[in-house]
């Protein structure tokens, strides 16, 4: 991939910058209104891309998309402007797009509307990518955590304009790429969250790069299940995978306690213990203190996903985890959604040696090594 600090002379130029601002929205107290945004940690990480853009006197057009479309773009430019001087274009191609485009001065910021509410997007639409194409010089991509979608923007603009990666997605694929090229030792990696069926390629491999994986979340509730373990009402996946080969691998190391729900009450018990009538919720507390070990003597970790039913209430094994990485020596690299959100909760963000901005995209990374939105810049 070229990088942005490559190109030699960009004064004047306009530069169509795909960031991913496809940020957790509150929906509007009122009717038609534009939403607030809970989390801007996305938003923080395209900042330096832009700023470099602005130093170098480029006119830049923001694009992104937001939700599945419908949404509005209104709301994120409000928080933008916090941070830097941004103009919302509530359309995304056609004549006034055009006319305030050839009206920017350099060094000036626009934001166009949500990507998501024009088709084309989706459909990976080339008169669509033509029409956004026609606007700028330059087209750099700033947006990793959107980098595994063949969406027009992501892969049909670097066949349109000279293409460049933005600082941030530059980042990305460097510290990422650690961890299945010279990773140091003991290398310890922790992988939690749902969606078996997406992770089992991660499992298998990282079974053979690192020295430990260590499986919670609903993933780990799909191996006690084959080991003949009651998890009661938990999450799991039904699809008839074959575990007996990984189930055998020593480095597979898996909770030996969870925190169950039953009515109102949590309590944690044995993995033997688990009741019908219980939900899995958490790790518990031997488990928290098996993991501890592990983390003191590991020289990298790499982390994805958290731990318990998040959005349940099953946060606090991952806070007390995430505590324990940042105050071990190891190097550590940090991904996925919910387990970021907590991080950006907790102040923690300078913490850690690597926190990554994707969630789909940072799994399909580390397990094919790339993704189509990076392919299409090279």
């Amino acid at each position: 991939m070229r990088s942005i600090e490559q190109i030699k002379n960009i004064k004047g130029k306009t530069v169509l910058l795909r960031v991913d601002f496809n940020v957790p929205m509150k929906p509007a107290r009122r009717r038609g209104g534009d939403g607030v945004v809970e989390d801007d940690f996305r938003i923080k990480k395209a900042l330096p891309t832009i700023e470099f853009l602005q130093k170098k006197n480029a006119k830049i057009i923001l694009i992104t998309h937001l939700g599945t479309g419908g949404e509005t773009l209104a709301g994120v430019a409000k928080v933008l402007n916090k941070f830097i001087k941004v103009t919302f274009v509530p359309e995304i191609v056609g004549p006034k797009v055009s006319q305030v485009v050839r009206d920017m001065k350099e060094g000036e910021v626009i934001l166009l509307e949500n990507l998501r509410n024009d088709k084309g997007e989706k459909e990976c639409n080339e008169i669509f990518a033509m029409s956004l194409a026609k606007l700028a010089d330059i087209y750099v991509n700033e947006a990793f955590p959107v980098d595994h979608r063949e969406d027009a923007s992501i892969v049909l603009l670097p066949k349109l304009l000279p293409a460049y990666a933005g600082i941030q997605l530059s980042e990305e694929v460097k510290n990422l790429s650690r961890a299945f090229k010279n990773s140091k030792h003991p290398f310890l990696f922790i992988l939690g969250g749902a969606k078996f069926s997406t992770k089992m390629p991660l499992i298998e491999k990282y079974l053979k790069l690192s020295d430990y994986v260590f499986v919670g979340g609903a993933l780990a509730n799909d191996f006690l299940k084959a080991r003949g373990y009651e998890i009661g009402k938990s999450l799991f996946d039904n699809t008839d995978y074959d575990f007996k080969k990984v189930l055998k691998n020593p480095k597979l190391i898996l909770p030996v306690d969870v925190v169950v729900k039953k009515g109102d009450k949590s309590i944690n018990k044995k993995i033997n213990e688990i009741e019908k009538d219980e939900n899995i919720l958490d790790i518990g507390e031997e488990s928290v203190k098996n993991l501890s070990l592990l983390i003191k003597k590991s020289k990298f970790i790499l982390w994805n996903g958290p731990l318990g039913k998040y959005e349940d209430g099953g946060a606090e094994s991952t806070k007390e985890v995430l505590k324990l990485v940042a105050a071990s020596k190891a190097e550590s690299i940090i991904g996925g959604g919910d387990t970021v959100a907590l991080i950006t909760q907790m102040k923690m963000e300078k913490d850690f040696s690597f926190i990554s901005t994707g969630g789909g995209a940072t799994l399909d990374f580390l397990a094919d090594g790339t993704l189509p939105g990076i392919k299409a810049l090279e």
